[in-house]
């Protein structure tokens, strides 16, 4: 049975209630994003389908300064009930804010208030559903947590070029099979990947996930945005973190 909680060094996720619980991926993802300057000097983020909140609170925690305001979006009830809780419970409860519905949802009632004009997002972040055909579990909430037959990517793209202001940065966990389909996807919406790190669990395997950045950005003939490539390996041969992971969650996990 899984934990009915996670606990970082500076906040506490429940996660009784929610389908998808956390895992280390999110969480390394999650730290690579609070690392970058895009995010920790941004005014607001949002976070599409944050489940218990785990990447919310992990932004939370280093735009302290900058008292960055986070949005977070979750269409499962459960599961957005417990992102409040845990926003409730953090030291930042005053700069997050949960929103029950989907993305389309959320964002046609964003651009459909004629009356108020809302600011655009400087940052945008998912770990997203991205099993396709995959073998469904006979948990509901789960398989919507999971599977993207309730967001498809190309919907997902579409509502983060909505949403993201011109500068913005857009960033995203996807399995490492499928990164090619994010990048074709995000690139016909004028997201142009700037960085791809994939994610191997040891030197022995293929690499399981790919942390994607893009930016919103329509580049001229000769001013095609360069790519950085890098790779983080989790464990060495004898299972202990190696000193990249460590370096990125140690202001999170306990015991680094």
């Amino acid at each position: 049975m899984a934990n009915p909680y996670f606990q970082c060094k500076q906040f506490i996720v429940h996660q009784q209630h929610a389908s998808m619980k956390v895992c280390t991926d999110a969480c390394l993802f999650g730290a690579w994003a609070a690392q970058k300057e895009e995010v920790i000097q941004s005014e607001i983020i949002l976070d599409i389908g944050t489940g218990t909140g785990l990447l919310s609170l992990m932004l939370a925690q280093v735009t302290e300064k900058f008292k960055t305001n986070i949005t977070a979006v979750e269409i499962e009830s459960k599961a957005a009930a417990e992102a409040s809780s845990n926003f409730t419970l953090s030291p930042w409860k005053d700069r997050l804010h949960v929103v029950k519905d989907s993305i389309q949802n959320y964002t046609a009632s964003f651009t459909g208030d004629k009356n108020t004009v809302h600011p655009l997002f400087d940052v945008i972040i998912t770990n997203p559903p991205f099993y396709e055909g995959d073998l469904k579990s006979p948990d509901a909430n789960k398989n919507k947590a999971s599977h993207s037959t309730e967001l498809p990517w190309s919907t997902l793209i579409e509502n983060v070029a909505t949403l993201l202001k011109n500068t913005g940065s857009f960033m995203v966990l996807v399995p490492t099979l499928r990164a090619y389909t994010m990048q074709k996807l995000a690139a016909t919406n004028n997201l142009h990947l700037v960085e791809e790190v994939l994610v191997y669990n040891d030197a022995k395997h293929l690499p399981f996930r790919a942390m994607l950045q893009f930016k919103k950005h329509i580049p001229s003939i000769n001013n095609e945005l360069a790519v950085i490539r890098n790779k983080i390996i989790i464990k060495d041969e004898e299972n202990n973190y190696l000193p990249a992971f460590t370096n990125l969650l140690k202001d999170y996990y306990l015991y680094l």
